[in-house]
């Protein structure tokens, strides 16, 4: 076996390409910083470790095996995975949700700081609320991607809260002296009017993406869902929600047709969890089955009639059209002939000519400057 390298570490299964890293500048600088700790201290986990980075270096810096990760993405975990089964640390860690479990008997945190301050602010208070009283949170970022709110947010739960020198364009905070008593925050809500005979209710968890916003696509979108049942024999009454997020679609689908069953899905824990409190919030918890997925892995070859997905155009902080290959390619696997995918899309990334040779002849139903609503049929 060689010799630990972060330099050995893969991306894969998620997207990769040469613009797309696995680690990068800000893991190495927390890596450094926290180091002669992580050779002292108790117990240890990571938090937002996107391909094992921080995971894998602490345990190799410890010499610790009960490491323990949270990582909000199922891609996350896999690519996790993989990168410690080829360095020979498979054994060095476990998988744990952000909850008590997570940070009992944890004295030192390594968290990559999120970009976005909902998702901080419900981390920094699972850290709070169910860490020892002498735990250190050491949390790192791209200083492009980083503000004084994140130390606010910080503050928040935390009594000290200070800022480490930068480096190559890269910095650690670092969180101590927990505030107890403080209260959670999550999920949040919001209502909506999308044409129904009552609001919308939507609930988020804070790595959520969008949070409780209604996606401007989405609401372009939500009209032709609705006309689904004209549109197919069936009545589209068994349907995929591919990239579930908060609930959204899946719960104007059934609330729309008392007759649709939905299988809502995403590799995001925080997603599955808010999609399953948006439909308990609507009433429609029984009618919607809700799975963590990395696309659609977990269903067979031709086994749906319809999907219907608002595809991400970004990995991270990156702006990138390869996930949205990667999830029409698992479409195209999973459809029947015949079955439909309907799905929005940003009008700049020209996708129709993706999806006319990855899933089949593809009707616009809809367009504006911003986004283009699309229904494709598998060949």
């Amino acid at each position: 076996m060689s010799p630990f390298s972060l330099d050995l570490l893969r991306r894969r299964p998620d997207v990769e390409a040469p613009e797309l890293v696995a680690v990068d500048a800000a893991d190495r600088l927390l890596l450094d910083t926290a180091a002669e700790r992580l050779r002292s201290a108790g117990a240890v986990a990571t938090v937002n470790d996107s391909y094992g980075a921080l995971t894998l270096g602490a345990a190799h810096l410890s010499g610790r095996q009960d490491i323990r990760a949270f990582q909000d993405g199922l891609v996350h975990e896999q690519a996790l995975a993989a990168n410690a089964a080829e360095q020979g640390l498979d054994g060095a860690y476990r998988s744990v949700p952000l909850d008590p479990n997570l940070l009992d008997g944890v004295t030192t945190v390594l968290l990559r700081l999120p970009r976005s301050l909902d998702e901080l602010d419900e981390i920094a208070w699972t850290i709070a609320s169910y860490g020892r009283p002498d735990v250190r949170v050491l949390a790192a970022g791209r200083v492009k991607h980083m503000s004084l709110s994140m130390n606010e947010v910080l503050g928040r739960y935390f009594a000290d809260v200070t800022a480490g020198l930068a480096r190559q364009k890269s910095r650690v905070l670092i969180a101590g002296n927990p505030r107890m008593g403080t209260v959670p925050a999550f999920p949040r809500s919001a209502r909506y009017d999308v044409g129904l005979d009552r609001p919308l209710e939507l609930r988020a968890y804070g790595a959520t993406f969008g949070g409780t916003s209604l996606d401007p696509g989405t609401r372009m979108l939500l009209p032709h869902l609705r006309g689904m049942a004209e549109a197919r024999s069936d009545g589209g009454r068994e349907i995929i929600d591919l990239g579930c997020g908060n609930g959204t679609i899946s719960a104007y689908l059934t609330l729309s047709d008392p007759r649709r069953r939905v299988y809502a899905t995403d590799q995001s824990a925080s997603a599955v969890a808010s999609t399953a409190a948006t439909a308990h919030a609507n009433g429609v918890a029984d009618r919607i089955r809700v799975g963590r997925d990395d696309a659609l892995s977990g269903l067979p070859d031709r086994s749906a009639g319809v999907i219907v997905l608002n595809p991400p155009f970004h990995m991270g902080s990156t702006v990138h059209a390869g996930i949205a290959h990667r999830l029409f390619d698992a479409c195209a696997r999973v459809l029947e002939p015949g079955g439909e995918l309907w799905t929005v899309w940003n009008s700049h990334l020209r996708y129709r000519s993706v999806l006319e040779r990855t899933i089949g002849p593809t009707v616009q139903l809809d367009r504006s400057p911003r986004f283009t609503v699309t229904r494709s049929t598998r060949r």
